[in-house]
């Protein structure tokens, strides 16, 4: 009889909840039991979990990694999904496996290069990865400079951290004086070259930002699994042009992202992610972790979180071609079931969680996680 398999998601996406769901629906029909952790009480990852727990605030990573290990010896964890203090997490590798578990996450090398973006543009345009231009910069006087610079090539200007994930501190530079016009409908990620300087020059320390030229859609994402033998199995681009959203198979955004996840030995789940430099397709950014639209790719006929838990369990599934791609799609929001009871955030000196490890039927919703539906 073979044996369920135990997998833990840490502190994660609301949409991992669709993660959950594939796992649990594997091609294999292997009975998988599921165990996530948040600081957050009403996250619908925790809902959706078998066990749960909320995580102690105020860890450091050291501290995290001690509480990681202990969780996965009390839950008898076979593999944990880490994003939280992922870089941590994995460069104590040995001591999960000493427990019985196994990390889906590249090795630290690979986290590392890719946790500061300067570092990555540096590292993969050697590899003849097409980039940006960019420049780094922490003063008021380099923004300006690196602004000029790319306004006086016809570019407009936008800035984000240096390290950081998904779409935090994303902005787009403008000249136009700030006015009534800025603040008529939904707020935008534009904000005044003035208002930026003027921050600047009054902040007590330096900030660490990249600016870059505003790049162009389409921006095709491509979720890569790749094995610990440095090999990809599967590769698929999913695009995203306004609202519409679709798949490709095109080797102009594929090579690059193989030449990456290769060289760099991102094993087991990245997303790398391209946008338009004129006609050029040039990286945006890498993540060394599973996307949150991972779960689109069940529209292509394949189940990619199972794929991973096998390839983490040492059953390597092979090379993985999509047997098709699905038509064009939209993301909509649905409600998703919440604990019924808010809890307060944890405390650190509760001796026990204050979650229950078996969720309690549940009747309230949360309508923030992400559905697909074609269009």
């Amino acid at each position: 009889m073979v044996s369920r398999v135990r997998v833990w998601l840490n502190r994660t996406y609301a949409e991992n909840v669709f993660f959950m769901d594939q796992l649990r629906r594997n091609p294999s029909d292997r009975a998988v039991e599921i165990h996530a952790t948040h600081g957050d009480a009403d996250s619908p990852v925790l809902a959706a979990a078998d066990t749960a727990d909320l995580e102690p605030e105020g860890l450091s990573p050291a501290g995290y990694v001690e509480y990681a290990l202990a969780q996965c010896r009390r839950r008898g964890i076979d593999v944990f999904v880490p994003r939280m203090h992922q870089s941590a997490i994995v460069a104590h590798r040995a001591e999960f496996e000493a427990v019985g578990t196994a990390l889906l996450a590249p090795p630290p090398e690979a986290v590392a290069v890719f946790h500061d973006k300067v570092i990555a543009y540096e590292a993969v345009q050697a590899i003849g990865v097409p980039v940006p231009p960019w420049w780094r910069v922490r003063t008021a006087d380099e923004l300006e400079s690196a602004v000029e610079e790319l306004e006086a090539h016809g570019h407009k200007a936008c800035f984000k951290p240096a390290s950081g994930a998904g779409g935090v501190g994303f902005r787009v530079i403008t000249r136009s004086p700030f006015s009534l016009m800025h603040l008529n409908g939904f707020p935008t990620p534009y904000v005044q070259l003035d208002l930026v300087l003027d921050a600047l020059r009054r902040a007590d320390e330096p900030v660490d930002w990249l600016v870059m030229p505003r790049l162009e859609q389409p921006e095709v994402s491509v979720d890569c699994l790749t094995g610990p033998d440095n090999r990809v199995r599967l590769a698929i681009g999913r695009s995203k042009n306004g609202r519409r959203r679709g798949f490709t198979l095109q080797e102009q955004w594929l090579e690059p992202a193989r030449r990456i996840a290769e060289g760099f030995g991102l094993h087991y789940l990245s997303n790398i992610q391209f946008r338009m430099f004129g006609e050029t397709p040039v990286l945006m950014d890498v993540n060394t972790r599973p996307a949150g639209g991972l779960h689109q790719l069940s529209l292509c006929g394949v189940n990619v979180p199972w794929l991973a838990v096998q390839l983490a369990l040492g059953e390597d599934p092979g090379e993985v071609v999509p047997p098709f791609l699905g038509q064009d799609y939209t993301v909509v929001s649905g409600p998703r079931q919440v604990r019924p009871v808010s809890i307060p955030q944890q405390r650190a000196e509760e001796a026990e969680p204050l979650l229950p490890a078996v969720p309690a039927p549940v009747d309230s919703v949360e309508s923030g996680a992400a559905q697909v539906l074609p269009i």
